[in-house]
């Protein structure tokens, strides 16, 4: 299955799918928001799944199709910051299948602490993700365990329908702002707007100390990077995917790199004006807003908040920080 293009049927078959499981997530334009940025904002809230995240929508499309081929058991191993890993461990157990989970050293322990209680067995390897993905790769072959993939057509039709719900409920929007790991969430938006025949503007955001994604789609060839060291660890990756990078060259305006008090303003931001949790990569995207706030003026914006899955410690800390400067207040 190679196939990242979106049909209506696939669509509302990965919907009835995941609905079955949860329902849509919401859609709220916040005032406070909005009077910050100076433009209409909505914000899709995939921080109110039962895991924290939008990773979710991949996993439970994903182990259903496999789970529906095949009548035997499956075990699975992947490897994750937090998110991927939680969605894994969740959509195994429901239905009845094992699950292991690679993570690097100095995960969040919240993060594991949620997969443990998942139904996941946690493992831990590698300075990042990266190392800790090899590793995985390396005992699904030793240990003869499926591989769940980061990227694949089913993880992309699953979280593509969170696009989905954004293009049918907001009318009119000029742009949407979307955080880019390693591509599933931005090739979705993609394929739920180019189903829909929407012109709506595609922005990728990533950390400026993950730039991997960024620097590729302006060289226009995948580029690694030595490291990928940032609060949203949902961002940091550092090899991109090929299949991903070609389906975000001729879907994305650009991709705006944001830095690490950027992003940390905008947890925030998303706190004092909606009070809600967001994580690194969940507030990358309003940090981009708030970025190019010139670019966005009279128009309807919407951010995607892909996750609220932050340790208390850290979150305290950036809580408690006061603003540095007032380049982008």
């Amino acid at each position: 299955m190679e196939d990242f293009a979106v049909t209506q049927d696939q669509m509302e078959n990965v919907a009835r799918t995941i609905y079955n499981f949860m329902p849509p997530t919401p859609q709220y334009n916040w005032p406070l928001l909005s009077q910050r940025v100076g433009t209409e904002v909505w914000v899709k809230h995939e921080n109110h799944t039962p895991t924290g995240a939008f990773k979710i929508r991949g996993g439970l499309v994903y182990v259903d199709y496999l789970s529906g081929q095949r009548n035997r058991s499956f075990e699975f191993i992947a490897a994750t910051r937090g998110n991927h890993g939680q969605s894994v461990a969740t959509a195994a157990s429901h239905k009845g299948f094992s699950s292991k989970i690679v993570v690097p050293e100095g995960n969040s322990k919240e993060k594991n602490r949620s997969m443990v209680a998942q139904g996941a067995e946690v493992l831990t390897y590698g300075k990042d993700f990266q190392e800790a993905l090899e590793y995985a790769t390396e005992l699904s072959k030793l240990d003869n365990i499926h591989m769940f993939p980061s990227f694949h057509p089913l993880l992309v039709r699953g979280v593509a329908t969170y696009a989905w719900e954004v293009f049918k409920e907001i009318s009119d929007l000029d742009a949407i702002y979307v955080p880019i790991g390693l591509g599933s969430g931005v090739c979705g938006v993609i394929a739920a707007r180019d189903l829909l025949g929407l012109t709506t503007e595609i922005i990728g955001v990533v950390a400026e100390n993950a730039p991997a994604y960024s620097l590729s789609l302006k060289s226009g060839r995948l580029i690694s990077t030595n490291s990928a060291d940032t609060i949203a660890d949902g961002l940091a990756c550092r090899v991109p995917n090929d299949a991903a990078l070609d389906i975000i060259k001729k879907g994305v305006s650009r991709i705006v790199e944001v830095t690490e008090s950027q992003i940390r303003f905008a947890i925030r931001c998303f706190f004092t004006d909606t009070h809600n949790v967001a994580e690194g990569a969940g507030a990358a995207t309003l940090a981009a807003v708030l970025k190019e706030k010139q670019k966005v003026e009279s128009k309807r914006v919407a951010v995607i908040l892909t996750g609220g899955n932050i340790d208390n410690s850290v979150y305290q800390d950036v809580l408690n920080e006061k603003c540095e400067g007032k380049s982008y207040l």
